[in-house]
């Protein structure tokens, strides 16, 4: 089983993945190179971007300028749905190659359902770009369990993870349980639901004793689950540094469970998976 609530690191279907990484979405320009820069100097190892961002050289930039050797970063972006069809699959890798300015991608996700062609032959033309060396791993986003299923069944390749919006308000309870029974890793997008835990008076109890912000405590509580990282956005060196700052604590049973109510409680299927 993966364990990563002192490591920092989840192994998942081959992938060695830092639990905590930069969410990059919204963000452009000389401020997300910055951020990068700065995530990469206090301690992360994990950057996340896509196309449809279109700041895939801003990230480059950042990986680039910083003192952290490039085989220390796992960096991930995305195919944009437009994009998904075969011939534009490895297309449009190469150029967020030539964008972030790197040899390879350490794990490329097809960033959701897309009509521009039969899944199949998306996921195909993905292995494509990993047989040729553009690609270590791929995944998807934005699916639910049925699509996860039908994009395992048709890759050559393990599907590593499914990055999909789970914060502390926001549960997906059965998607959550399926990934963790087949050891897939759920990366949480939008992890501070988009800054409403930071005022969150329950979160923030939890985190009293600890010294520990609601912010922090939302963070801890998700990459205490087994197979879920983390990718929390964030601009300021403060809020960079203190999204990282969650590795020093532990939530017990109870706490965990605690948080899991924000959202009508933890079911008994994921309870058993998580010894909770």
């Amino acid at each position: 089983m993966s364990t990563n609530t002192t490591t920092g690191t989840i192994i998942a279907q081959g992938a060695e993945i830092p639990a905590l990484g930069l969410g990059t979405a919204g963000m452009s320009g000389g401020d997300c190179q910055r951020a990068v820069e700065t995530a990469l100097a206090v301690g992360y190892r994990h950057i996340d971007t896509a196309q449809l961002y279109d700041n895939e050289a801003a990230v480059g930039r950042g990986i680039a300028e910083s003192e952290v050797d490039r085989e220390d970063v796992f960096v991930v972006t995305k195919v944009h749905p437009d994009d998904a069809a075969p011939a534009d699959v490895c297309e449009s890798t190469e150029r967020s190659l030539e964008r972030l300015e790197l040899q390879t991608i350490d794990l490329l996700l097809l960033h959701g359902p897309s009509d521009e062609a039969p899944l199949a032959a998306t996921i195909g033309a993905m292995n494509d770009c990993q047989h040729d060396g553009l690609v270590d791993h791929i995944g998807i986003s934005n699916f639910g369990i049925e699509g996860l299923e039908d994009a395992i069944d048709c890759s050559e390749t393990p599907i590593v993870t499914n990055q999909v919006k789970y914060h502390p308000y926001h549960q997906p309870d059965d998607l959550i349980a399926y990934c963790l029974e087949n050891e897939i890793l759920l990366t949480a997008y939008s992890p501070l639901a988009e800054g409403s835990v930071v005022g969150d008076e329950r979160l923030a109890s939890i985190g009293e004793p600890y010294g520990k912000s609601a912010a922090q405590v939302a963070l801890r509580w998700l990459i205490q689950h087994p197979y879920v990282a983390a990718i929390p956005k964030a601009a300021s060196r403060e809020h960079i540094e203190a999204n990282a700052d969650v590795f020093d604590f532990e939530l017990s049973a109870e706490e965990m469970r605690a948080v899991f109510e924000l959202n009508g409680g933890l079911s008994d299927r994921l309870a058993a998976q998580m010894g909770l």
